[in-house]
């Protein structure tokens, strides 16, 4: 780490600068110090900047590979045994339960990130157009953006992307958010809190967000025949909340983009109940503390059990 000084003016500005080198691109880390100040409060600011330099060094550390650990023959045999439980398959889904399905996705789906639209809400705005009166527009519009993503999913002949991912993103939030299909821009990072103001995600730096989504379609295409189907899913839906590429919709984009490789590989559709939640936000805490699958996996099978259940 060394210190810059740059003349803006008459005044001098301090930094405190970093590189350090990531495959071939190399990164650089510049924290402000102050303009126009003595020796010991430089140092003394040094000293702190050196504390959050490395910290935001581990992030880059933290977040890397979609899976740093290879999983063992016997994790793999039991993941296709899992596999053998599902309840349902993809070709035996009639139009109905396609509509049925979409239906339940999308109240799910945006009731987890906040919506406040009822089930029954959902099916009078995608069947009737019927919109309630004392909801938001920006929820109604989420409902049938959601609905268009799945039967985006279903015609698409892609399994991951960087353009396919901002192309859900965009089918999603065209009509509620003015950078639908845009990944972070410098200066946008995100951190996901909790309702007690708790830090409960800090997605990648925007920096290393194209690097990081190129890495993760990589891994797909090297993995998509190795691994068991649920495993590919899991992984491409944490890893691509971990990484958080745009400002706000993730969670919604991931989900798609997950159930998007279920049905790619002949599997049928994912949703995930709100009333599972906690349970899903705690399989996520798990990936992006000790990139942990099992709990993801492992709700994924109690969810086809439900949705079983509900299809018929």
């Amino acid at each position: 780490m060394h210190i810059e000084k740059r003349k803006t003016g008459k005044r001098i500005k301090y930094y405190l600068s970093h590189s350090f080198r990531e495959g071939e691109k190399v990164h650089k880390i510049r924290k402000f110090l102050g303009a126009d100040i003595n020796e010991p409060l430089l140092n003394e600011r040094r000293v702190k900047a050196e504390v959050l330099i490395l910290e935001e060094i581990e992030k880059y550390n933290i977040i890397k590979d979609p899976l740093r650990f290879e999983i063992s023959l016997r994790e793999i045999k039991f993941v296709k045994k899992l596999e053998k439980t599902i309840p349902i398959k993809i070709s035996h889904l009639s139009e109905k339960q396609w509509q049925v399905f979409s239906e339940l996705f999308t109240f799910n789906t945006n009731a987890i990130e906040g919506s406040e639209l009822s089930s029954i809400e959902v099916k009078g705005v995608l069947e009737e157009d019927k919109w309630p009166k004392d909801k938001s527009k920006q929820d109604i519009a989420e409902a049938y953006g959601v609905n268009e993503a799945i039967n985006y999913i279903r015609e698409t002949k892609k399994h991951i992307s960087i353009g396919l991912i901002r192309e859900i993103h965009k089918i999603v939030f065209k009509n509620s958010k003015g950078f639908a299909g845009e990944l972070r821009k410098p200066g946008e990072e995100v951190v996901v809190k909790n309702r007690l103001g708790e830090i409960l995600h800090e997605g990648a730096p925007q920096s290393r967000v194209l690097y990081l989504l190129k890495e993760l379609v990589k891994w797909y295409e090297e993995n998509k025949d190795k691994y068991p189907v649920l495993i590919l899913a899991a992984v491409v839906h944490d890893q691509f909340e971990n990484i958080h590429p745009f400002r706000d919709g993730n969670g919604r984009v991931g989900r798609i983009l997950m159930n998007n490789i279920l049905i790619k590989h002949d599997y049928p559709l994912m949703n995930i109940d709100l009333k599972n939640r906690s349970e899903y936000y705690e399989s996520l805490q798990a990936y992006q503390k000790r990139q942990d699958i099992r709990p993801t996996i492992e709700l994924f099978i109690k969810e086809y059990k439900t949705l079983k259940k509900i299809l018929g």
